[in-house]
């Protein structure tokens, strides 16, 4: 067995159920993209593309033949979305890199408006993907709407450097782990256990940066 097949079919037991070893891999990269994404570099955002990669093909057992019987569309979904919106902060960073800068974000709060905006992108996003999912037959569509929509938001909020995302984080694991579970998922519920015990740390390191630095945000631009 070469490394490719060996990383498409290998598998071991937890809990007494087959787990694939792709899925204890890509949660190995999500976990190094949030470190790195920790100390603001730049290579949070490629690795973290090969980690989504990996994840989505584990989440839709009905298509790449995995050995747990359900569909977890939301958790197949936002890897995508992930890919998206990793390519978009990649740039981002890189740019503010690229321009001299010592990291590649400055962490912020959002703004009033912002958060707002945020809020209002989330329930419209919540209430799509609770629809789609029922729809897909994906397992418990309530709570894979909820871990999508805020898997967006916090990526998101990342890419802008918005201290908040850390926070947006933690209520996605809350969910998140108990769906997983029951879903047999392991390697990813253990994942989203250490992950939000990460969060806290990271949301605690960005928050002194944030006064240390202390960069207003930008101000609006009125037009008319």
């Amino acid at each position: 067995m070469n490394a490719v097949d060996w990383l498409l079919h290998a598998q071991v037991t937890i809990a007494g159920s087959p787990v694939l070893v792709r899925e204890i891999v890509g949660n190995v990269f999500g976990l190094a993209s949030a470190l790195f994404g920790m100390r603001r570099v730049v290579a949070a955002w490629p690795v973290g593309i090969i980690g989504n990669v990996l994840l989505f093909t584990v989440f839709v057992g009905g298509i790449f033949d995995t050995p747990q019987d359900k569909d977890l569309w939301g958790q197949a979904g936002r890897q995508v979305f992930f890919f998206i919106l990793s390519v978009y902060g990649w740039y981002q960073w890189y740019q503010t890199r690229h321009r001299g800068a010592a990291k590649a974000v400055t962490p912020r709060w959002a703004t009033g408006r912002e958060r707002i905006e945020l809020l209002g992108i989330g329930v419209v996003l919540y209430a799509a993907g609770f629809f789609v999912l029922r729809a897909l037959g994906s397992w418990g569509p309530q709570w894979d709407a909820w871990i999508l929509t805020g898997s967006i938001l916090a990526t998101y909020g990342m890419a802008r450097g918005f201290v908040e995302f850390w926070l947006i984080w933690i209520a996605v694991d809350v969910v998140g782990v108990p769906l997983l579970v029951q879903a047999k998922f392991y390697p990813s519920a253990a994942m989203y256990v250490i992950y939000g015990l990460f969060c806290l740390i990271g949301f605690a390191s960005w928050w002194k940066i944030q006064n240390n630095e202390r960069v207003s945000p930008p101000e609006a631009v009125v037009v008319g």
